[in-house]
C-alpha cells in the first residue's frame, strides 16, 4: 500500500499548507517541498527495496471498490511507469522551487492544487483499472485548470477554459470507449470487468476494436498533443503560471504517450496497426508544423510550446513504427524532453521576474549582464533542440532510426523536423544574447 500512501500523503500536505498558511505566511512553500522530498525518498526506498522486478507489470494493489459495477481499485508498476514517475517527482520539487517567489497571492490554496495534481498523474501511472485510470485523468486534469485560471497570465481565463474544453471532451470519448469496452467483456465472459489485464485476454473483432481504440488515442492525441487537436498547448504554456508550465510540459504530455503505450498499443495491436499510417501522417505534420510555428513566435514561452509539439510528434511517430529501436527512442525522447523544456519554461520565468516580458525582441544581452544564465540559455537551448550528443538528439535519433526500417517515407520527412528545432534554437539563443544574426 506504499503507492496509495504516498498519493494520499500528497493530498494531505496539500491541505495542511492550505491550512496552516493562513497562519503563518510562506510555511505552504516549505511543506510542499518537505513534503515532496520525503515522499520521493519513500518511492525510490519501496522500488529498490520490492523483492521482484519491475520488468513486467507488477500487480500491487487490487481490491472492490465500487461492487455494483465490479470496478475495483487497482494499481500495478513497471519500469516504464518507474522511470515517468521518478520524472514526475524530479520535476514536483522544480515546480515548488520556481514558485518560490512568484505566487504569493492564495499560496496555500496553489500549492493544495499543485500537490493534487501531482497525486493524480501518479495515480495515471499505476492505475491498472480503466475506470480508477479514468478517475485519476481527472484528478490530474481539474487542479491543473484551477492553477492557470488563478494564477496565470493577462489572458489566463481564456487558456484555462480552452484547456478544459479540449481536455474533458477528449475525455468523455475515452469513458465512451472504456463502458464500451466492459460492455463488450460482460458479452464474452458473463460478468463486468474493467481491470487492464482481463481486458488483455479479449477476442474482439477488429470491426470492433477500430471504435475503442479511436475513443482512446483521441483523448491521448489531444494530451500528446497532437494536430490538429493541439491548439489548447500555445495558450495554456503562455498564460499559466511558470510552475504550470513546467508540470504541463514536463509530465502532463507524457501522460497522453503513456496512454498510447500502455492501453492503444498493447489492448488494441491490431487496430493500432492498421490505424498506424494515419497515426504516423498525424506525427509528420505535428513534426514540421510544430517547428514551422516555433520558428515564427516571438514569445519566448508559445515558441518552446510550439516546439513541444514537434518534438512529441517523435514519439507518435516511433510508437507507431512498432519497431524496438524506435520504441526505445520514444522513451529517451519523453524523458529528455521532460527535463529539457522544463529547464526553458524555468528559465522563461526567471527572465519575466526581472524584465516582465515574454517577448524575445525585449530580451538580451545576457552573455554581457548575466554570463551565468547565458551560458544556462545556450545549454537548455542546446538540449532542448536537439544538439547532438544530448538526449533529444539521442532519442530522436534512434526514432527516425527506427521509424525507417518500417515507415522509410515518413522518416525521411520527419527527419526536416530535427533541421527546423536547430533553426529554432538557434533563434532563441541568438534573441536572448543579441548577437547578430547571419545575413
Amino acid at each position: 500500500m506504499m503507492i496509495t500512501f504516498i498519493m494520499v500523503a500528497l493530498l494531505v500536505a496539500g491541505v495542511l499548507a492550505c491550512i496552516v498558511e493562513k497562519r503563518w505566511l510562506g510555511s505552504a512553500k516549505w511543506i510542499a517541498l518537505i513534503a515532496l522530498i520525503i515522499l520521493a525518498s519513500l518511492f525510490a526506498f519501496f522500488v529498490i527495496s520490492y523483492q521482484q522486478s519491475f520488468e513486467n507489470l507488477q500487480v500491487l494493489t487490487r481490491v472492490n471498490w465500487i461492487n455494483a459495477f465490479n470496478i475495483q481499485y487497482s494499481i500495478a508498476l513497471d519500469q516504464l511507469s518507474i522511470v515517468l514517475i521518478t520524472l514526475t517527482w524530479f520535476l514536483a520539487v522544480i515546480c515548488v522551487l520556481v514558485s518560490w517567489r512568484e505566487i504569493n497571492d492564495k499560496a496555500g490554496f496553489y500549492y493544495f492544487n499543485l500537490l493534487a495534481s501531482i497525486a493524480g498523474i501518479i495515480g495515471v501511472f499505476v492505475a491498472v483499472d480503466m475506470f480508477l485510470f479514468f478517475f485519476f485523468w481527472e484528478v490530474m486534469l481539474l487542479p491543473m485548470t484551477a492553477i492557470i485560471a488563478i494564477w496565470g497570465h493577462e489572458n489566463r481565463h481564456f487558456a484555462a477554459i480552452k484547456f478544459f474544453i479540449f481536455t474533458q471532451v477528449s475525455s468523455l470519448l475515452m469513458l465512451v470507449a472504456i463502458i464500451a469496452t466492459g460492455y463488450v467483456h460482460l458479452l464474452q465472459t458473463g460478468h463486468l470487468s474493467f481491470h487492464y489485464f482481463d481486458w488483455l485476454a479479449l477476442d474482439m473483432p477488429l470491426s470492433i476494436t477500430q471504435y475503442l481504440m479511436l475513443g482512446f488515442f483521441i483523448a491521448f492525441a489531444v494530451k500528446l498533443p497532437s494536430v490538429p487537436v493541439h491548439s489548447w498547448l500555445p495558450d495554456a504554456h503562455t498564460q499559466a503560471p511558470t510552475a504550470g508550465s513546467v508540470l504541463l510540459a514536463g509530465v502532463l504530455l507524457k501522460t497522453g504517450a503513456y496512454g498510447l503505450i500502455r492501453f492503444v498499443l498493447f489492448l488494441f495491436p491490431q487496430a493500432s496497426e492498421q490505424f498506424a499510417p494515419i497515426a504516423a501522417t498525424l506525427a509528420v505534420i505535428s513534426i514540421v508544423y510544430g517547428a514551422k510555428m516555433a520558428f515564427a513566435q516571438q514569445d519566448f514561452k508559445r515558441l518552446v510550446a510550439y516546439s513541444s509539439i514537434s518534438h512529441m510528434g517523435f514519439v507518435m511517430l516511433a510508437l507507431f513504427a512498432f519497431n524496438t529501436v524506435a520504441f526505445q527512442g520514444a522513451i529517451v525522447t519523453m524523458v529528455a524532453h521532460g527535463l529539457s523544456s522544463a529547464a526553458l519554461f524555468s528559465l522563461a520565468g526567471m527572465i519575466y521576474q526581472r524584465i516582465h516580458s515574454r517577448s524575445l525582441t525585449d530580451m538580451g544581452g545576457f552573455w554581457q549582464s548575466a554570463p551565468r544564465m547565458g551560458g544556462f540559455a545556450l545549454a537548455f537551448a542546446g538540449a532542448a533542440f536537439g544538439l547532438p550528443g544530448l538526449a533529444n538528439f539521442i532519442g530522436e535519433f534512434f526514432s527516425l532510426v527506427g521509424s525507417f526500417q518500417t515507415m522509410p517515407i515518413f522518416a525521411i520527412i520527419a527527419a526536416f523536423g530535427l533541421i527546423g528545432s536547430a533553426i529554432y534554437g538557434m533563434v532563441l539563443f541568438l534573441s536572448l544574447i543579441h548577437i547578430s544574426e547571419p545575413t
